[in-house]
This record gives structure tokens, C-alpha cells and sequence, in this order.
């Protein structure tokens, strides 16, 4: 099995109208996927490669950066978004059953003007380089998730009245841009991985990946497949709050980053665009079968950081 390669042409960023008859293609098509992967690449987003790399490039020269630097912008520094902000090495377990992941990342979880974000020499633009993409990804996944609705037999509204708030205060959607040093994989813990095993928390994630590999997925017969990087692809996937919304017709697919072949000193980059719904927004399951108890997004967020960060 592999993932499907959707193109979303017909309804890219710049495209306002799309016929009726392009959207039964396209939602036929992601409903396939999402039904049975789980994963679908799009192309012909709108979003570009130069796009990607713009943040990629700003991303690793902070990454690259002396960690006292980094220090003052660590996630939990911010008062007014916790999540906000500078992951360590190690400091995440996305398989709490595994060591610390080997990966860093940056956080772009809120907008808010009050915010200090890094600066230092030769990395002007950071904020305005990561907040633009972040709007980018933003106006994507709300196309995307129209597409989903249709796809269901639902106004759109059902979905995207849930997500009005994304890059506000009220919505935790957050832009991650990952970073994986080389690895001696002589030296590293028992089980260690770049990324424990691990399914999403929200709606659906959009990520971008570098040109190295190593991002897996399992398939619902169990099995990992790869899902490499498509030059000038998004890589869609659904999260949990999705599945429960949807009883399970949309699949929420676990997925690991794997360390690299011994000897392979190569780095990794990604970046993920986890959209969430609405903090306030309540979760019940679309056809009325109350499979999942209701939930509010936020609060179901907060229990899953705790697994992932330890409950202090």
C-alpha cells in the first residue's frame, strides 16, 4: 500500500471558485484516503517549495544557535500561549513508553504582538518568515477541511465554524518546524527514535518535509510503510479529535520518525501545521451515534501534552 498523491489544483490558495464537479473529485478522492490510510499527499497546494524553504532555512539557523541563546524562548515561557516557543532535545516523548525524542522543534502557536520572539545576527525575519507560512497553512487546511465536509455529506460549515479562531488566542493550532541533529546510533538509549510512535491530537496536520527520510506510517493492517518527501507536496494527515468527530470513518494513523541508517551523520527537517479546533469548540460524534463521549478541544489538547511532557 501506498499514499495517495492527490492534485488539489483545481481548488489551490488563489483559486476562489471551484465547480461542483471538481469538488466531487477532489472529495471522493481525499474521503478514499482518509479512509483508508489515513495520509494523502496534495500537490498543486499553492503553497511552494520556495515557501518551504524560506522557513526551513531561518528554522535551522536558529536551531543551529548556542542553546543559552535558544534558552529564553523555551515553550512554557510565554505567558499568554504555554505551548509557544522552543522544544530541547529530548524534552518530548511522543511514545511515553520510549526515551526523550531525538528532535528539536519551534513552535509558532500564537501570533500575538506581544510576544518577543529569537533575533540575532543574520536572522532577521524570523517572525515574520514563520507567522506568514503559518497564515499560508492556515487558508490550506481551511480548503482542505471544506472538501472533507463535502466529502461527508456536510454543510462546511459543520467544520470550519469550529476553526474560526485559528492564529487568535482561542485556538491552539499550532506550526511546528522540526529539527533532527545527526545521530551516532551507537550512542543513543535503548528504543530511542528522532519520534516515538505516535497518532495527532486535533483535526488533521499539514507537513512539509526535507529531502531525507525516515517518517513511517502504519497502515490499518499494522504494517509501517514509508512516506517519503515529494518535492512540491503537502503530506495531509488525519488527527484524533477528527476520527472521534467523524466515528471513526476518518482513520487517525499512527507514524514514527526512524533514526538514520548507521553511519548516516545526515540532518532532518520538517514542518507540521497541526490545525486544532477552536478551544472552546465541543466535540460530538457528526452522525449523532455518541461512539466518543463530547469533548472541548482545548481540554482534550492539555490531557494529551500531559502524556507527552509528564504530568507535573
Amino acid at each position: 500500500m501506498k499514499i495517495p498523491v492527490v492534485d488539489f489544483g483545481a481548488y489551490k490558495l488563489g483559486e476562489n471558485e471551484v465547480s461542483g464537479e471538481q469538488l466531487e473529485i477532489l472529495s471522493r478522492q481525499l474521503k478514499t484516503a482518509f479512509t483508508e490510510v489515513g495520509f494523502v499527499y496534495l500537490k498543486n497546494t499553492g503553497i511552494v517549495q520556495q515557501d518551504v524553504d524560506e522557513v526551513m532555512n531561518i528554522s535551522k539557523k536558529f536551531f543551529l544557535q548556542p542553546d543559552e541563546m535558544k534558552l529564553p524562548f523555551s515553550r512554557k515561557s510565554f505567558s499568554n500561549n504555554p505551548n509557544h516557543g522552543w522544544v530541547s532535545l529530548e524534552t518530548e516523548s511522543l511514545n511515553p513508553k520510549r526515551p526523550g525524542d531525538l528532535k528539536e522543534a519551534f513552535n509558532t502557536a500564537s501570533l500575538h504582538p506581544d510576544i518577543k520572539w529569537p533575533s540575532w545576527e543574520g536572522g532577521n525575519g524570523f517572525f515574520e518568515v514563520q507567522s506568514s507560512f503559518f497564515l499560508r497553512c492556515k487558508d490550506l487546511c481551511l480548503r482542505v477541511l471544506r472538501v472533507m465536509a463535502y466529502s461527508l455529506g456536510l454543510e462546511a460549515e459543520v467544520f470550519l465554524s469550529a476553526h474560526r479562531h485559528i492564529g487568535t488566542d482561542k485556538n491552539s493550532s499550532t506550526l511546528r518546524s522540526l529539527y533532527y541533529p545527526s545521530v551516532r546510533s551507537d550512542r543513543v538509549k535503548e528504543g530511542q527514535l528522532r519520534c516515538g510512535e505516535h497518532s495527532d491530537y486535533g483535526s488533521i496536520t499539514l507537513v512539509f518535509q526535507s529531502q531525507e527520510g525516515g517518517l513511517q506510517v502504519r497502515t490499518r493492517s499494522g504494517e509501517f510503510i514509508s512516506a517519503p518527501s515529494i518535492p512540491g507536496t503537502v503530506l495531509i494527515n488525519i488527527a484524533d479529535l477528527m476520527q472521534r468527530w467523524t466515528s471513526d470513518v476518518f482513520l487517525s494513523a499512527v507514524h514514527r520518525v526512524l533514526l538514520p541508517p548507521a553511519g548516516d551523520l545526515s540532518t532532518r527537517q520538517s514542518l507540521a501545521f497541526f490545525v486544532q479546533p477552536d478551544d472552546e469548540a465541543l466535540i460530538t460524534c457528526f452522525d449523532g451515534s455518541d461512539k466518543y463521549p463530547p469533548v472541548k478541544s482545548g481540554a482534550y489538547l492539555m490531557e494529551r501534552f500531559n502524556d507527552t511532557y509528564g504530568r507535573k
